[in-house]
C-alpha cells in the first residue's frame, strides 16, 4: 500500500481542481439569490475558473520546469486554498468571480505538475496503473461535482463548496510533503512570457466576446471588437511561438494528425459533456423547483457510469485502441445530448434527463481516462509532456468555451419562444430565467398571470436546453468523427516506460 501513497497525494489534488470545475452548477441559482448577480456574472462564476486554469497550464508547466515539479505543486495547493477561503467570504459577484480566477491560478500550478510527479514516482506496470487510477478520477471528478455540490449547499450553503477545500489541501499538502520525493535540481530555461500573455489574451477575448454576444448581440461593435482581438492575439501567439527558443508549444506538433485528432476530443469533450449541466441546474431549480441536493442527485446515473467505465478503461482496457476508445466515446456523449434533448419538453422534469446522462457518462468513462495518455504517445517522447498539458489546455477551454456558446443559446431560444408566447419583455424575461430568477418574475406579476407566465417560462426553459443539448451533443459528435477520421489506426497510448525527465508539461 506504502507506494500508492504518491498517487494518492496526486490524484487528491487533481480531483478536488477537477470537481471544481462543476461543483458550483447547483449552486448559482442561491449565488444568484444571494449576490443579486446577473446572467453575464453567473457565467462567469464558471468560466473564470476554467478559463484561468486552461490559458495558464502551458505557462505553469515552464514554470515547473524552473522551480520544481514539487514545489509548484505545493504552492498552487497554497493559493488554491487561498482563493477557496476567499470565495466562500465573498460579499459580491465580482469578489467571488476574481476569487475564482485565483482558484484558476493555483488550480493551473496543482495540474501541470501532474505527469512529471507520476512519472518520477512509478516505472513500468506500476506506471501504467497510476495512470488509469489518475484517468478514472479525472473522469469521476466533473461527474461528481454536482453531487457534492448539491449536497454541501443543501446542508449548510453554497459557500462551502468552496470552503471545504481548506480541510482537502492541507491533507494534500502534509501528504506530499511526506510521499512525493524532494525535486532535482532545477533546469535552465526563459519562461515564455510573451507568448503567455498573448495565448491568455487570445482566448479571454474569445470568451468574453460571445458572452457579450449574448447581451449586446453578434453585430454589436463591441463584440467585434473582442473577436478582432482575439485573431490578432492569435497571430501574434503564433508568430511568438515559431519564433522563441523556449516556446511553450511547438507548433510542429499540430503537423501530426494523430495528435490534432487527440486535441480536437480533448477541446470539445467537456463542452459535449458538461457545458450544459449550467443551464440544467438553474432549470431543475429555479422552474422544477428541486432542491440543490435533488438537482445534483440528477447527475448521480452520469457519475456511476463514468466511475464504473473508467474503472474498467484504467483495469483491463489501458493500451488498447485510443481512437476506437476516444472517438466512440466521444459518440456516445452526443449521441447523449441528442437524447437529453428528445425527451425534453415543456411538461418534462427531473426523470428525462436520466438516460441521457447515463449514455454521456459512459462516453465520459470512455475519453478521460485516455485522452492525455494517447495524446502523450502520439508524438516523440521529449514532446510528451507538452502534449499531455496542450490536451489538458483544450479540455478546459472547451469547457469555458462551451458554457459562454451555450448561455447564447440558451438564453435567444428561450428569447424566442417567449417573444412567440406574446410575453412581455422577452428579453429580459429570458435572461433573468438563465440566471434563476424565474421565481422573482413570477413574484412580480399579479395573481391572474402567474400561471400563464408559469407555463411560459416552462416551455421557454425546456426550448434553451433542447437547444443547448442539441449544440453540445453536434460539438461532441464531430469531435468523435474528428478521432475516427484523423487517428490513425496503430496509434499507440503512451509507453508506460517514458523517462520522468519527458513528463514536464513544458520542454
Amino acid at each position: 500500500m506504502r507506494k500508492w501513497w504518491p498517487l494518492i497525494a496526486i490524484s487528491l489534488g487533481t480531483f478536488m481542481l477537477l470537481i471544481d470545475v462543476t461543483i458550483v452548477n447547483v449552486a448559482l441559482p442561491q449565488m444568484a439569490i444571494d449576490l443579486d448577480t446577473s446572467f453575464d456574472s453567473l457565467q462567469w462564476v464558471v468560466d473564470g475558473y476554467a478559463l484561468s486554469l486552461g490559458v495558464l497550464l502551458l505557462g505553469a508547466g515552464a514554470l515547473g520546469d524552473r522551480i520544481g515539479h514539487r514545489r509548484l505543486y505545493l504552492a498552487g495547493l497554497g493559493l488554491f486554498a487561498l482563493a477557496s477561503l476567499a470565495c466562500g467570504l465573498a460579499t459580491d459577484d465580482i469578489a467571488l468571480i476574481g476569487a475564482r480566477v485565483l482558484q484558476g491560478v493555483g488550480a493551473a500550478a496543482m495540474f501541470t505538475t501532474t505527469f512529471a510527479l507520476l512519472n518520477s514516482a512509478y516505472q513500468g506496470r506500476d506506471r501504467g496503473v497510476a495512470y488509469g487510477v489518475w484517468g478514472g478520477v479525472s473522469g469521476a471528478a466533473a461527474a461528481i461535482g454536482p453531487i457534492l455540490g448539491g449536497l454541501l449547499t443543501q446542508a449548510l450553503s453554497w459557500r462551502w463548496i468552496f470552503l471545504v477545500n481548506l480541510p482537502v489541501c492541507l491533507a494534500a499538502v502534509a501528504l506530499t510533503l511526506l510521499v512525493l520525493a524532494a525535486d532535482h535540481a532545477p533546469r535552465r530555461g526563459r519562461f515564455d512570457l510573451a507568448g503567455t500573455l498573448a495565448f491568455t489574451a487570445a482566448a479571454g477575448a474569445l470568451t468574453l466576446a460571445v458572452i457579450r454576444a449574448n447581451t449586446a448581440g453578434w453585430a454589436a461593435v463591441q463584440t467585434w471588437g473582442l473577436l478582432i482581438l482575439t485573431a490578432l492575439a492569435a497571430v501574434a501567439f503564433v508568430a511568438i511561438e515559431r519564433r522563441s527558443p523556449h516556446a511553450m508549444l511547438d507548433l510542429a506538433l499540430l503537423r501530426n494528425r494523430s495528435f490534432v485528432g487527440f486535441l480536437l476530443a480533448a477541446l470539445l469533450v467537456n463542452f459535449g459533456a458538461f457545458a450544459a449541466f449550467t443551464y440544467t441546474s438553474i432549470w431543475l431549480q429555479s422552474v422544477i423547483g428541486l432542491s440543490p441536493l435533488q438537482a445534483g442527485l440528477t447527475g448521480l446515473p452520469m457519475s456511476i457510469a463514468a466511475v464504473l467505465v473508467s474503472g474498467v478503461v484504467g483495469a483491463r482496457l489501458h493500451g488498447r485502441s485510443p481512437r476506437l476508445l476516444i472517438g466512440g466515446g466521444m459518440l456516445l456523449i452526443g449521441a447523449g445530448g441528442a437524447l437529453c434533448a428528445a425527451l425534453l419538453g415543456a411538461g418534462s422534469s427531473w426523470p428525462a434527463l436520466l438516460p441521457g446522462y447515463a449514455v454521456i457518462g459512459v462516453g465520459v468513462g470512455l475519453v478521460m481516462p485516455t485522452l492525455a495518455e494517447s495524446a502523450m504517445g502520439a508524438v516523440p517522447a521529449q514532446r510528451g509532456g507538452m502534449a499531455a498539458g496542450v490536451v489538458n489546455t483544450a479540455r478546459q477551454l472547451g469547457f469555458a468555451i462551451g458554457i459562454a456558446v451555450l448561455g447564447t443559446v440558451f438564453a435567444s431560444r428561450a428569447e424566442g419562444y417567449l417573444g412567440d408566447a406574446g410575453a412581455p419583455d422577452p428579453a429580459r424575461s429570458a435572461h433573468g430565467l438563465a440566471a434563476g430568477q424565474a421565481g422573482r418574475i413570477l413574484a412580480a406579476l399579479p395573481d391572474g398571470l402567474r400561471e400563464t407566465v408559469d407555463r411560459a417560462l416552462h416551455g421557454a426553459a425546456a426550448a434553451g436546453l433542447d437547444a443547448s443539448f442539441l449544440v453540445a451533443a453536434g460539438v461532441a459528435v464531430l469531435g468523435g468523427i474528428a478521432v475516427l477520421v484523423l487517428v490513425r489506426p496503430g496509434a499507440p497510448a503512451a509507453s508506460d516506460d517514458r523517462p520522468a525527465e519527458h513528463a514536464a508539461v513544458h520542454q
